[in-house]
């Protein structure tokens, strides 16, 4: 979700060329309509509804008039228990009045106190039974944060619409209101005065007048798991227009419904929401709802909810649209299993909005990322991981969840490639055992390990449980006409990680000349020899900004050569490819041998030295595990080194 601490249903609607001026600013903006929406809805009690069964499926039918605040309601719910049971419980606040619940026709006996309605049966259900029951039930809903269910007007028209996330949906329908149970589908029919149109999930079946033509009835279908706080509707004198875009061979259907006053922005704006599904789906994967639709419903709050095919929206943004966009993907197909993770939802929604501004207005790139830098090392502290989840500053915290969270992301995407971390991600969406599920953050490491072949436990251990950042300082020297000599350390500003382990992007130039190179970095002091093709003058930590970092510090040094000669060997025990780092050397070259433990030589090779040092790579990938022996042959000695692959 996104929103937007300002009066935005006052404002003239607007078309953005440009990505936005700050976009700190922005999130932070996000950040806090999420925090003050879901204050009330965080306490313990807000999800009562027992662990005993599965809902399978949703048939709600609404009677509505966007002019009185107030529902009349009947919601079937299909279910399965999973032990035998004589009764179920559901979330519905006290302010709505049960007037029946039945069961095959037949009336049950229930209990609608404190905010859960448990339902007796007449007898006992066996487990793994799909069974139903119809709940009947009316009143005015309540009044949660900035509401769950709004009545309100635009352009003097009376306008009604839902927002339930996190929890209230209970606020004004019977359901489990928890974060660990998906409706497998869902039919919604609203009735609703005749002048008006109604939106909701899935595709639109039929609009039929009723009551001599004074109401209608309007049945929308989805038939995709579902959220019980992505369930929506919204009534007004919507206008509506439809778009499409091709998604492979699949010409999927776009459909807005906008106030009649704001039409003509939203038709100006909504193409650049389709170029971002493109984008999407070419990247991380098909639409989750390619089968239906994708739709942007216009309401009154500020900013966007990412409402399942059906996103309600204050305004065509670019941003906006796109961030609510890439919840379909992350946060309605996945869904966050705990609000330990929200930045499973909220930190991706982030980095794929800015990837998709990044793709458009490449010229913008550096500027936006350097003030989501700022913001996130404006403090010491802080861990993506949420440590406190009582407390919904920290759970909605614009700087960690969402700014911090979506930095992860690009530092995955320096470690891994962007090749790799797309792969990855498609290979997350796909998996069975989280689409249109549940996930937590080991899930994703799971994937991106598995497409990378890279061990990322240390770095969620630095990055998602740990606090801060590094601070770098680089020591360099000019070896040659060519070769750098770069000793890399660094500082951290949070004691719960004493190093961070990355690839460190460093611009050496001239007036001139420029080129970068990317040093593994993996302990602290660790010396590297590049060969950069000039004379250098300048070296830039991290120009572009993939990583998290501040108050990186650069000396251009004159390293003596001791003739002393020294060989470091990284890493060992090895992989491949073998690192043999050769410095202080008096000699024009060396020899560099590897023999196995038979005494052959696995390796040979006339090593050319540039002021006495030079960084060698040995390709191993075909040697055997086992001891090996390094010798370096100089002038004036012999080292020799035992390695083990």
């Amino acid at each position: 979700m996104k929103k937007f601490f300002i009066a935005s249903i006052l404002l003239p609607f607007y078309s953005l060329a440009q990505p936005p001026a700050d976009v700190v600013a922005t999130t932070q903006q996000i950040a806090l309509m999420e925090k003050q929406s879901h204050e009330r809805l965080m306490a313990p009690s807000a999800v009562l509804s027992s662990s005993n069964f599965d809902v399978k499926y949703y048939r709600c039918e609404w009677k509505v008039d966007p002019a009185v605040r107030y529902i009349t309601g009947k919601v079937t719910a299909y279910f399965v228990v999973n032990a035998a049971s004589t009764s179920i419980t559901l979330d519905l606040m006290n302010d709505l009045q049960t007037d029946s619940v039945k069961q095959r026709n037949g009336q049950l006996v229930f209990s609608h106190t404190n905010n859960a309605l448990q339902i007796i049966f007449s007898g006992s259900i066996a487990a793994g039974t799909l069974d139903s029951i119809s709940i009947y039930y009316k009143g005015v809903p309540a009044n949660t944060g900035f509401g769950s269910f709004i009545k309100d007007s635009h352009a003097s028209t009376p306008v009604m619409w839902s927002l339930s996330e996190p929890y209230g949906s209970r606020d004004w329908w019977p359901c489990k209101n928890g974060m660990d149970d998906k409706a497998d589908s869902l039919d919604v029919y609203i009735t609703h005065p005749a002048a008006y149109k109604a939106a909701s999930n899935g595709l639109l079946q039929s609009e039929t007048l009723v009551n001599g033509g004074t109401e209608k009835v309007t049945w929308w279908k989805h038939r995709y798991p579902i959220a019980s706080y992505l369930v929506c509707f919204a009534v007004t004198n919507y206008t509506v227009f439809n778009n499409s875009v091709m998604l492979g061979t699949t010409n999927m259907p776009m459909q807005t419904y906008c106030y009649p006053e704001a039409l003509a922005t939203f038709q100006a704006n909504t193409p650049k929401v389709l170029e971002s599904m493109l984008l999407f789906h070419n990247h991380v994967g098909p639409y989750p709802f390619i089968k239906e639709k994708y739709g942007h419903v216009q309401f009154g709050w500020g900013g966007g909810m990412e409402h399942q095919t059906s996103t309600f929206i204050v305004s065509p943004d670019e941003s906006l649209m796109a961030h609510e966009l890439a919840h379909q993907w992350f946060g309605d197909k996945i869904t966050c299993a705990s609000w330990e993770e929200i930045w499973l939802n909220e930190g991706f929604a982030t980095h794929m909005a800015a990837f998709n501004m990044e793709t458009k207005y490449p010229a913008n790139t550096i500027a936006n990322r350097r003030n989501l830098v700022n913001n996130i090392t404006s403090q010491p502290g802080g861990s993506v991981r949420v440590d406190d989840t009582t407390n919904v500053n920290r759970i909605f915290s614009g700087r960690l969840s969402y700014n911090k969270g979506a930095y992860l992301l690009y530092m995955l995407r320096a470690i891994m490639g962007d090749s790799t971390f797309f792969k990855a991600l498609r290979a997350y969406q796909a998996d069975p055992a989280l689409a249109y599920g549940f996930a937590r953050t080991p899930d994703l490491q799971r994937h991106l390990e598995q497409a990378s072949g890279k061990s990322l436990g240390y770095f969620f251990d630095q990055w998602y449980r740990g606090e801060g950042y590094p601070s770098y300082r680089v020591e360099w020297s000019q070896l040659t006409g060519s070769t750098v000599r770069i000793n890399l350390t660094q500082t951290t500003s949070h004691p719960s990680v004493a190093f961070f382990q990355l690839p460190v992007p460093l611009k050496f130039k001239n007036s001139t000349q420029e080129k970068t190179v990317v040093v593994d970095n993996k302990f602290n002091g660790e010396i590297f020899i590049k060969d950069i093709g000039f004379l250098a003058d300048t070296v830039l930590v991290d120009p572009e900004y993939w990583l998290v970092t501040k108050n990186n510090t650069t000396q251009k040094t004159v390293v003596p050569n001791t003739g002393l000669g020294g060989v470091d060997i990284r890493p060992n025990p090895f992989t491949s490819p073998l690192t043999v780092l050769l410095h202080d050397f008096t000699d024009a070259a060396v020899t560099v041998v590897v023999y196995n433990k038979l005494g052959q030589v696995m390796y040979k090779k006339l090593i050319t030295l540039f002021n006495g040092s030079a960084e060698a790579k040995i390709e191993s990938v075909a040697w055997a595990k086992g001891v090996y022996t390094l010798k370096v042959f100089s002038a004036a000695k012999v080292f020799t080194s035992q390695i083990l692959k």
